[in-house]
């Protein structure tokens, strides 16, 4: 009898110490908010938005271990809107993320799929909307994609360990399309460096033909501009002291040939390059354990070249917002964001003022928008 409840119990233990070698989790954050605007085509208008500090989303991520310090992960993430339950990222069912992928404790990560690009994983996370603000902080149109306005299709990526605080990785995209290798493709490489008190971060990124094709590397309806080229580079630094922090970012992009933006829409006057330098200067306080107040500034200078001459459009930007916790996944938060378009003018809608976020273009070079919000993660 002892032997044969023996015999059961091994292969029980068996079966418990493989499942304990393995997992998978159910992750998601709701993000809803009442949101203002000031001047969206010369009207005010008063929204109910999903997703504005963290994208609404769900997720599942999971691991097997299969030993010599080697995982295998994955990862699906989907956004939706849960003012309507529409699927967000142009409807993809996993738009925010779907990889798979080795993970190698002595070495580092590789993972193949859909995936955020070196610029959204080593740069962002130092400014203020990649960190803990969101849409309406983001620079000019997203130009520098640092507050996540595309992700990347078909994209092979390496991320590093944690080499004494410093990480670096990178990742290349391919175009999915016979006889035209580089025709949407994306490349990236970034590095990071976290201590006690200070964190240092730079990217580069690099985009061919963006948007030229539905199965490239940034679809159509997944890419901030449709353009030739788009290159982006950049680098930021954040110091900690107790319960204050201040930050500085620098980026730059150059947009060869754009025809339009998921923003403003199609160019009227197509340039030959557009440019953007975002200087950002951003402050935290965490004033208690549930409470802080954060505040960015952000001054862009912009260079459009066309065949009727070069203007140099400017942009100012400010935004506060003030968070409070409730309990660990749950806190409610006010934004409000200001923009003021100056310099010359191109004679296109990047002439007129738009908050990312808001609920249209201004009908003026000002635009102020405002949102009381509550966001649960689970």
């Amino acid at each position: 009898m002892r032997k044969h409840l023996l015999g059961a119990a091994v292969p029980l233990v068996v079966t418990t110490a493989a499942f304990a070698q393995n997992s998978v989790t159910l992750y998601g954050i709701i993000d809803e908010g009442f949101a203002f605007t000031n001047n969206a085509a010369g009207h005010q208008a008063w929204q109910f938005q999903s997703g504005w500090v963290a994208g609404s989303r769900w997720g599942l991520k999971g691991a097997e271990d299969l030993g010599n310090g080697v995982k295998a992960i994955f990862t699906l993430e989907n956004g939706f809107d849960n003012n309507n339950g529409r699927l967000g990222q142009g409807g993809r069912e996993f738009g925010r993320q779907a990889y798979v992928g080795l993970q190698s404790t002595p070495y580092g990560t590789v993972t193949l799929g859909r995936q955020y690009d070196s610029v959204v994983d080593y740069l962002a996370p130092l400014t203020s909307n990649g960190s803990t603000t969101g849409f309406i902080f983001a620079h000019p149109l997203d130009n520098d994609n640092t507050d996540n306005t595309f992700r990347v299709n078909n994209a092979v990526k390496f991320s590093s360990i944690n080499y004494g605080g410093v990480k670096f990785g990178g990742m290349y995209a391919f175009s999915n399309q016979a006889g035209g290798f580089s025709n949407n493709r994306e490349y990236s490489v970034g590095v990071t460096y976290t201590g006690a008190a200070l964190s240092l971060g730079a990217a580069y990124l690099q985009a061919n033909n963006p948007g030229g094709n539905a199965n490239g590397a940034l679809a159509g309806d997944d890419t901030n501009f449709v353009a030739s080229r788009q290159q982006i580079w950049g680098g930021g630094i954040n110091y900690t002291w107790e319960a204050a922090s201040v930050g500085f970012v620098y980026t730059h992009t150059t947009v060869d040939s754009p025809t339009a933006s998921v923003y403003v829409g199609a160019f009227n006057i197509l340039p030959s390059s557009l440019k953007f330098d975002n200087f950002e200067v951003n402050g935290k306080y965490q004033f208690t354990p549930a409470f802080f107040l954060t505040a960015m500034y952000t001054y862009t200078k912009g260079t459009f070249d066309a065949s009727s001459g070069t203007s140099k459009p400017k942009w100012h930007q400010a935004a506060v917002m003030a968070d409070y916790a409730l309990s660990k996944r749950t806190d409610v938060y006010f934004q409000a964001a200001y923009q003021h378009v100056a310099g010359d003018t191109t004679g296109t809608a990047l002439d007129q003022a738009q908050v990312p976020g808001a609920a249209g273009m201004s009908s003026t070079t000002s635009q102020v928008v405002a949102r009381v919000g509550l966001k649960h993660a689970f």
